[in-house]
């Protein structure tokens, strides 16, 4: 027997089908992003909202996570992947901020030399600025590391090229432009770098009256972007998502410094990678079980032949990896000898300028974990969220771009909480499932 569904009842229905899908779907793919990567920014730099009234507003009116736990080593270059890929160190194959290839001998230098912009070391994976271009999409980024960079045949819409240490005016100048290109419509998404906090990190310490200042200094830029996107009249049209890299802990130079050349000959060593908590070592290799020998009774550190590397790290399938990977406890610093310490110039060209930050440990260590804001009108309101990883804000920023993430190892679990669909796609579901039930009865 068939059933009559009246004309008036169907188109009532379906009506209220459509537009219920229509107000529950999920971060509008016509939004825009606005994204901030504020480099060094602790996760516990913010907890004193009451003078901070930028970040206070944010969080107020948006996400907070507990804190972001970096992917190992938490270092920049590794972690501005991570970030961008939703993938691992190893996957990637940024595995440093210093890397070596001994097929060709090219070395990276932290982004700085030429060879830094080979293919070899950005085609590992696909950054979501990339899968942007290709799906016809436009993006804008301004300071940030890489954009530069011809990666897998493509280059950003527009790529502010990344310079030491942006200014506040380099920050406020890129979010009226970032905003202006949103708001036209010449970008879909615009990515902004910011240096300063890392960087006074490092000079000053975590805790030093110098960050505090420059924290200040970055609150005062986010209320000027506040006014500016209501001014704009943009707020149910962008969402802002801001994060870091890593954090920074203190430290103390010429007291907990590992010098190399009291355990081990240097001229037995091909090769060595960066100073700091994160060094790898390429020895000779008649010399290798001597060198592992010797370097495995230091004290804090640990050296790690590259299959030995723990898995918890997601590192030791690497590309660049050396055949040994040094890692120092935290607070200590690796080097040859106190006298290739890294400092500073102060302005008097003396050995005098020494660091009182650094970051680079075991990346649970809890000095190392970053931040993670998000507001927006795909966001949940006054909400927190428990922690997070560095790979999982590459599908928050997917899904409020509204494209298809590539295979990538974050967690949608951890962070689906933090965005409004989370409960509306249930919802949905279920009214879905009560109008069709309506449609096929008897009228």
């Amino acid at each position: 027997m068939s059933v009559f569904i009246s004309p008036s009842v169907q188109f009532t229905a379906l009506n209220i089908l459509t537009v219920t899908l229509l107000l529950s779907r999920c971060c509008d793919a016509n939004r825009k992003l606005l994204v901030f990567l504020i480099d060094g920014f602790r996760y516990d730099y913010i907890d004193d909202l009451q003078n901070l009234a930028g970040f206070r507003e944010i969080v107020e009116n948006g996400v907070k996570v507990d804190y972001m736990t970096p992917d190992f080593p938490s270092l920049s270059y590794p972690n501005y992947y991570s970030l961008m890929t939703g993938r691992y160190c190893e996957v990637h194959q940024m595995t440093g901020n210093f890397m070596w290839d001994k097929d060709t001998m090219k070395e990276f230098l932290i982004g700085t030399n030429p060879d830094s912009r080979l293919p070899m070391w950005w085609d590992g994976s696909e950054p979501l600025w990339v899968t942007m271009q290709k799906l016809g999409k436009r993006v804008y980024m301004y300071y940030w590391p890489g954009c530069e960079v011809t990666i897998l045949g493509v280059r950003p819409t527009f790529c502010e090229e990344y310079v030491y240490n942006p200014s506040e005016k380099n920050l406020t100048d890129s979010m009226e432009s970032a905003l202006n290109m949103l708001k036209s419509d010449k970008a879909d998404m615009a990515g902004i770098y910011y240096e300063k906090i890392d960087v006074e990190g490092h000079h000053f310490g975590p805790r030093s009256p110098e960050i505090q200042r420059a924290i200040r200094s970055l609150d005062q830029a986010f209320q000027i972007l506040h006014q500016k996107i209501k001014e704009k009249n943009m707020r149910d049209d962008i969402n802002v998502v801001l994060f870091s890299d890593h954090g920074m802990t203190e430290l103390k130079w010429m007291e907990k410094v590992i010098e190399l050349d009291k355990y081990i000959d240097m001229s037995h060593i091909v090769k060595m990678m960066d100073r700091g908590p994160v060094v790898s070592v390429w020895p000779k290799q008649d010399k290798f079980e001597e060198i592992y020998r010797n370097l495995s009774s230091v004290d804090n550190m640990n050296v790690y032949k590259k299959q030995e590397i723990p898995h918890r790290f997601h590192y030791k399938n690497g590309r660049f990896v050396s055949t040994l990977t040094l890692v120092a406890e935290p607070g200590w610093f690796i080097t040859e000898n106190k006298a290739k310490l890294p400092f500073w110039n102060n302005g008097t060209e003396k050995a005098v300028g020494w660091q009182h930050g650094w970051h680079g440990y075991d990346n649970e260590f809890m000095d190392m974990r970053g931040f993670f804001l998000a507001q927006g009108p795909d966001f949940k309101t006054n909400f927190r969220a428990g922690p997070i990883r560095t790979v999982d804000v590459y599908n928050v920023l997917c899904k409020a771009l509204g494209i298809e993430p590539l295979p990538n190892n974050g967690s949608w679990s951890r962070v689906e909480c933090m965005l409004r669909s989370s409960a509306g796609a249930v919802r949905a579901a279920l009214i879905y499932s009560f109008l069709l039930l309506l449609l096929l009865l008897p009228h």
